[in-house]
């Protein structure tokens, strides 16, 4: 009988994702230096209904999502003081935060993450019909992986992205999807 499956076997990471202690700047950095972009701002971002460590807890945070070549990148700006995966010890500064990985069901990624013996550290309906856990899969703080079912039209939203980066010419480098 073979083994557990693994959680990559869930899906190709699609996402790089970040918590820098200057937003603006490392906006900059990936928009200049980097040449990811455009940017797609989406502020004050509520997980309500989320538990962190299995207690209650709605984190509100600010993203700019952009694409590098066919990866997302994800910036992330704390607004509140609520206990989460960007607080406390997974408030990575610098370094790679986590990566993303969509999945097609959010209980089956929870299985496998019992299979495998990830932490889950935080865990959020997403909209009305999709969802999202963040787990340690055991290697300490900056190594979350996301495992987020998505809710309808998010994976349109990410295409849309995905097409304005695709012979960006630098201008706009940061877009308000409201």
């Amino acid at each position: 009988m073979a083994g557990p499956e693994t959680l990559a076997s869930l899906g190709d990471i699609m996402q790089l994702a970040y918590v820098p202690s200057d937003f603006d700047a490392a906006l900059r950095h990936w928009t200049a230096v980097m040449g990811a972009g455009p940017f797609f701002l989406l502020p004050d971002v509520s997980l309500a209904g989320g538990h962190y460590r299995g207690m209650p807890s709605d984190p509100v945070f600010t993203m700019a999502l952009g694409y590098w070549g066919e990866m997302q990148i994800e910036l992330i700006r704390p607004e509140n003081d609520a206990p989460s995966i960007y607080r406390g010890d997974y408030a990575v500064g610098e370094g790679l935060h986590h990566v993303c990985v969509l999945v097609d069901s959010i209980a089956e990624a929870r299985v496998r993450c019992e299979e495998v013996g990830a932490e889950v550290i935080f865990e959020a309906p997403v909209g009305d019909t999709g969802g999202v856990i963040y787990a340690d899969p055991g290697t300490g703080p900056g190594t979350l992986v996301e495992l987020l079912e998505p809710q309808a039209g998010t994976r349109e939203l990410f295409a849309m992205m995905r097409d304005a980066a695709k012979n960006w010419d630098g201008s706009e480098p940061l877009r308000s999807l409201g």
